[in-house]
């Protein structure tokens, strides 16, 4: 069978600018410029015979044969994608698009990352922090955090963060001979506005007794600072693991009580449906599962000892 088709080049740069309607977008999404994204729409409008945009002022708009080509064109080229993808024994190669938010992306991720990228050199990571990507298409794997049991098949559960009170190791050793409820009561605490009533959470789920709420002491606007300010020995703030891991293991905290209660909350990794079985993410996921597999096994050693 002899197939009619357009050259496929001029396809993929047809599918990034009908996504984001604008040459200028299309052209930094593949590495190319306006005028290349341009030449390629016109060579490909002209092999059709139809117009596939429309100018509207300023903006960039689709014609009606344009839309409903885009949405064919979209779904092949994810076709071909996916069965690339699932070819068996398909080298990890290529990039792969991670956006996280900042707290597990600064204190877990970025300090792992270096293994990642040495057992895998040949996989460009773009790593993303903004919450809002200006190319949500892109993103092949997401990490975010949520109370809800969202379990499907594009999603996995990664770890279940815990709170535990952590501080310098200068400010422990002042604190080393007080029971738990005076450590409490003289701390002085560290308490992350918004997230304020964790310290009731954690004291109700461990049983401790504890003397009356405070409200002296620092009071920060995000959980990276009021790490940092632990750090610094400005009193015990709530850790999140596993996102205090990296400086227990380092030394720069320590556990100021040796409880943890957990918060209520999963990191979970998504991934889009075509990217889930992309070599690149199935090494991605297996390897952060088994860092932080390996993360709860360390701590739980330091905690029960050899």
């Amino acid at each position: 069978m002899v197939f009619r088709l357009p050259p496929l080049a001029t396809l993929r740069i047809f599918d990034a600018a009908a996504r984001r309607l604008s040459f200028t977008l299309a052209a930094a999404d593949l590495h190319l410029t306006p005028s290349a994204v341009s030449h390629a729409i016109r060579t490909l409008e002209l092999w059709l015979g139809t117009e596939l945009f429309r100018r509207e002022g300023r903006s960039l708009g689709l014609t009606s044969e344009g839309e409903s080509y885009a949405a064919l064109v979209g779904r092949a080229l994810d076709l071909l994608a996916e069965a690339t993808d699932r070819l068996p024994g398909r080298r990890a190669t290529g990039s792969l698009f991670v956006s996280s938010e900042p707290p597990f992306a600064r204190r877990w991720l970025l300090p792992r990352l270096a293994g990642f990228t040495r057992q895998f050199p040949d996989i460009r990571i773009t790593l993303d922090t903004s919450g809002e990507p200006a190319s949500p298409e892109a993103v092949d794997v997401a990490i975010r955090m949520s109370n809800l049991d969202k379990s499907a098949d594009n999603r996995v559960r990664l770890v279940q963060e815990e709170l535990v009170p952590v501080c310098s190791p200068s400010l422990k050793r002042q604190l080393d001979r007080l029971t738990n409820t005076e450590i409490l009561a003289r701390g002085p605490l560290i308490r992350v506005t918004g997230v304020a009533s964790d310290w009731e959470q954690w004291i109700q789920a461990t049983g401790i007794r504890a003397p009356p709420a405070r409200e002296a002491g620092l009071h920060v606007d995000s959980v990276l600072i009021g790490l940092d300010a632990a750090v610094h020995g400005l009193g015990i703030v709530l850790g999140r693991r596993p996102l205090v891991d990296e400086d227990i293991e380092r030394g720069r905290l320590v556990r100021a009580i040796d409880h943890a209660a957990p918060s209520g909350y999963w990191y979970w990794m998504i991934t889009k449906d075509s990217a889930f079985d992309r070599p690149e993410v199935k090494m991605f996921r297996k390897w952060m599962l088994y860092e932080l597999g390996a993360g709860v096994e360390r701590q739980a050693a330091r905690q029960t000892g050899p």
